[in-house]
């Protein structure tokens, strides 16, 4: 085994998924092919690398070791049988290709070519398309998984829905995240305002999600789709990950990443429960009213004073957000004593976001 399958064997099933469908995107050489066969109405049967077990697994055909080209596999497919292409798309192997997997390796598929693909990849390595001649429908298997490669005028219009929809998402959350901002100032956040903001979050994590697959559909096309998704989404994490320390029970860095799995894994329906949010933050007995102080690591983030690592510093010194505040009312200078090289600048900038005068 080279190092090349070494490092195929140690990808994920999700990994190994996102590998396949990548290598289908348009602007490959592959897909162009795909296009061609689909466009001559024809049906394939394509294995992609660990050539050896694939070999092993059928008979007949013709062999070849010619250079992979789009034109050449088109033409090669008007032929019954698999073709088979190396793992790197430098060579077709082989032509008319008969495989014999197992028949009795499990599958859910129907049609004759469906099957042998989706054996083929539970009994090897490779990835394996088959495209239907009747239906037109391209599959691409890994692992004994079917996908199926959806069009591009398919992709885009998920795509748009889902731009559409953040855009919607983040102007609604940017509103809530300001009003969290004041509320927490007056020490008035309730579990009801934070189990809406981080319902919001969980929203647009979960479009930026579904976009991500429609990104790796479109390939080389899918640029601009990526560029607004950074734009609703690119910084959220981080901001979503101090919001969640500033709330939990623990504020610990690991514990809120066990949180935020928790919240991502919850279904929707129960996520809009506060009391569930609250269970996830680590409280049994707060009702929808129940007053909640931020420790203040996302606000004090904010400011472009505050270095890393020393939000978390303030924090330990001060204990929360209510007390930073009364801090720098009372005397800001004190702020050099947790390494806040500029603590006026810092004073300033708490009084500016609640338009607020020192």
């Amino acid at each position: 085994m080279d190092v090349q399958e070494a490092k195929q064997d140690v990808l994920s099933p999700k990994q190994r998924r996102e590998q396949a469908i990548r290598m289908c995107a348009p602007g490959t050489s592959l897909r162009m092919a795909i296009d061609m066969i689909i466009a001559g109405h024809l049906g394939a049967l394509i294995t992609i690398g660990d050539e050896q077990a694939v070999m092993a697994a059928g008979n007949d055909g013709f062999k070849l070791d010619v250079s992979f080209t789009a034109s050449r596999l088109f033409e090669l497919c008007k032929m019954d049988g698999a073709v088979v292409i190396d793992k790197d798309f430098t060579k077709i192997l082989c032509a008319n290709f008969h495989l014999n997997p197992d028949p009795s390796l499990p599958t859910n598929e129907t049609g004759t070519r469906h099957r042998t693909a989706a054996r083929m990849s539970l009994l090897t390595n490779a990835t394996v398309i088959s495209i239907s001649e009747r239906r037109q429908v391209v599959n691409v298997y890994v692992d004994g998984k079917g996908i199926q490669l959806r069009t591009m005028s398919e992709v885009m219009a998920s795509a748009s829905q889902l731009t559409a929809a953040m855009q919607s998402t983040r102007q609604q959350l940017d509103r809530q995240l300001l009003r969290l901002s004041a509320l927490e100032l007056d020490n008035f956040v309730t579990l009801a305002d934070v189990s809406n903001v981080i319902y919001l979050c969980e929203m647009l994590l979960a479009s930026a999600e579904e976009l991500d697959s429609c990104i790796l559909e479109l390939g080389s096309t899918g640029r601009i789709i990526e560029m607004q998704r950074q734009e609703y989404a690119g910084a959220l994490e981080e901001e979503y990950t101090l919001l969640i320390r500033d709330y939990a029970l623990d504020s610990s860095v690991e514990n809120a990443a066990a949180i935020l799995t928790e919240l991502h894994n919850t279904p929707n329906d129960q996520l809009r429960s506060p009391k569930n949010v609250a269970k996830a933050l680590g409280y049994e007995d707060l009702s929808i009213d129940s007053i909640m102080t931020p420790l203040g690591l996302r606000t004090l983030n904010r400011v472009s004073v505050v270095r890393t690592g020393m939000a978390d510093k303030i924090i330990d010194e001060y204990g929360s957000l209510q007390d930073i505040v009364a801090a720098v009312d009372e005397d800001p200078a004190k702020l050099e004593e947790v390494g806040v090289s500029n603590p006026d600048v810092l004073a300033d900038s708490l009084h500016r976001m609640w338009d607020r005068s020192r």
